[in-house]
């Protein structure tokens, strides 16, 4: 094992390339929201069902603070 990764446990599911794309455009379209009914929809309900986003009462899509946090560690690779 590489020294880097010495004694982590990765204890996260898996995110696709197409499901962490999809959840980078959810953080791009802040408070807006992403409309239902796009290409990405599968990725969407699988974020949901990791509680990474969620569908709004008005039909639109936005990030859960879990996945806020997730893209921040994953995606763009930073810490907090």
């Amino acid at each position: 094992m590489p020294a880097h990764l010495d004694g982590m446990v990765w204890d996260e599911p898996y995110l696709e390339t197409c499901c962490r794309a999809a959840l980078h455009r959810l953080t791009l379209v802040d408070a807006t929201g992403r409309p239902a009914g796009l290409k990405d929809g599968p990725c969407l309900d699988r974020l949901a069902g990791m509680g990474l986003a969620r569908l709004r009462p008005d039909g639109r899509w936005e990030p859960t603070e879990a996945g806020r946090s997730r893209h921040m560690r994953e995606i763009l690779r930073r810490t907090g």
